[in-house]
C-alpha cells in the first residue's frame, strides 16, 4: 500500500493536464509490467499505479481527491492553531465560590470519569476494527461494518465533547484538563481521517488515523497518571 499520494505515484505535478496524467500512466505501466520489461517488473508498483490512475484519470474523481488533499492541509493548520491556543484557554478558566477540594472532586466525577470511559472505549476498540477490516479492505460488508463503527464512535465523541465543556476545570487541574483536551482533539481528527478510507480505499487515511489515536492514547495515559494523586 502506498505512503505517497497519487500524484507522486504517477510522478506528475498536481497541475498536470489529463493528457499528461494518461501519458505518465502508460509510461509507468510499460516500465513495471512483466510482459514488457522483466528487469524492472514490479507487481506491487503496478497495483499502486492502477489505483492512482483510477482516481486521477477521471476528471470528477480527481476533483474530489484534490479537495480531500486540500482539506487534509487545512486540518493540519487547524490542529496547530488549536494547540497554540489551548493552554491560554485553560489558564483563563477559573471557578469560584467553592472550596478547592470540592471543585476537584466535582470535576473528576462529572467531567473526567464520563469522558475517560468514552475515550477508553474508542481508543481500545480501533485495533480490533482494523484487524477485521484487514481481512479484505475492499469487502463491502466489512466496509459497511467499519463505517457503522465510525458513526458510533462519532456519536460517543460528541457526547464526550459536550461533557468536557459542561464544567470549567479547577485551576489545580489545568494541566490535566489540557491533556484531556488534546487527547479529545486527536481522537476527533483521527476519526475524520479514518472516515476517508471507505470513500477511496487510500490506506494513508488509515495510517494517519491510527497515528492520531496513538498520540491520543499517550496523552490519555498522562491524564490518568496525573489524576491518581487526587483519587
Amino acid at each position: 500500500m502506498a505512503d505517497s499520494n497519487h500524484y507522486e505515484i504517477l510522478k506528475v505535478s498536481p497541475n498536470a493536464s489529463q493528457a499528461e496524467i494518461k501519458q505518465a500512466y502508460r509510461r509507468l505501466v510499460k516500465l513495471f509490467h512483466p510482459d514488457s520489461n522483466q528487469e524492472t517488473a514490479d507487481k506491487e508498483q503496478i497495483i499502486r499505479i492502477n489505483a492512482a490512475y483510477e482516481v486521477l484519470g477521471d476528471s470528477q474523481t480527481r476533483l474530489n481527491y484534490d479537495e480531500q488533499l486540500k482539506n487534509s492541509a487545512q486540518k493540519l493548520n487547524s490542529r496547530q492553531q488549536r494547540t497554540a491556543s489551548a493552554q491560554k484557554h485553560y489558564q483563563a478558566t477559573r471557578k469560584t465560590g467553592k472550596d478547592a477540594d470540592e471543585q476537584v472532586e466535582e470535576w473528576l466525577r462529572l467531567v473526567y470519569q464520563p469522558v475517560k470511559r468514552i475515550l477508553a472505549y474508542i481508543l481500545n476498540s480501533l485495533e480490533e476494527q482494523i484487524d477485521e477490516l484487514a481481512a479484505d479492505p475492499f469487502d463491502d460488508e466489512l466496509l459497511e461494518e467499519f463505517q457503522e463503527y465510525l458513526d458510533s464512535c462519532r456519536q460517543d465523541f460528541k457526547q464526550a465533547q459536550t461533557t468536557f465543556r459542561s464544567l470549567p476545570n479547577p485551576p489545580s487541574l489545568a494541566r490535566t484538563a489540557a491533556h484531556l483536551y488534546y487527547s479529545l482533539n486527536q481522537v476527533g481528527d483521527g476519526l475524520e481521517e479514518l472516515a476517508y478510507f471507505p470513500l477511496n480505499y487510500d490506506d494513508r487515511y488509515l495510517h494517519t488515523g491510527q497515528e492520531m489515536f496513538r498520540i491520543a492514547r499517550k496523552l490519555f495515559y498522562e491524564v490518568q497518571a496525573s489524576v491518581k494523586q487526587y483519587t
